[in-house]
Parts: structure tokens; C-alpha cells; sequence
């Protein structure tokens, strides 16, 4: 799954397109390096967030197309 739709499937991130945003203007990384809105990510991968000061780290757990609101967070641990 696209690291954008990640994102969004899960919850980190309200809007995809926010999240495209996010991985252009090079606020995320996976496992410590920069990464594009296309990168494929995989189960184990650490996703951190940069939102002004605020930093974010999420490890996932597990990929699916789709989410309902109670198991999004099951997707990922935060750090």
C-alpha cells in the first residue's frame, strides 16, 4: 500500500491529500529516511511525522485496504 494511503487508512493523517503534502514538502520518513508518497509500505517499517515540533513515530503492525474507525489504531504502535 502507498505510504499516502497509509496514512490516511489509518488514521495518522485526516486527509490523503494532506498526507501527499506531508511526504512532498519531506515531513516523513520510514525507517529514518526521507520518503515519497508512492513508497510501498510494509509490516515492521517505522514511519515518523514531522508537524512543526511536533514529531510522531509509528511502527505498523499491519497493512489493509480498509479500516473502520476502531481498528485503524491496531494498524500501527506508536512510539
Amino acid at each position: 500500500m502507498r505510504l499516502d494511503k497509509f496514512l490516511k487508512v489509518s488514521r495518522l493523517e485526516k486527509r490523503r491529500t494532506v498526507a501527499n503534502e506531508l511526504c512532498d514538502a519531506k515531513h516523513v520518513e520510514v525507517n529514518g529516511k526521507v520518503a515519497r508518497a508512492s513508497y510501498e509500505v510494509k509490516v515492521g517499517d517505522v514511519i515518523t511525522i514531522q508537524r512543526g515540533a511536533n514529531v510522531q513515530k509509528a511502527q505498523v503492525l499491519s497493512v489493509q485496504e480498509y479500516a473502520t474507525k476502531e481498528n485503524a489504531s491496531l494498524m500501527y504502535k506508536i512510539i
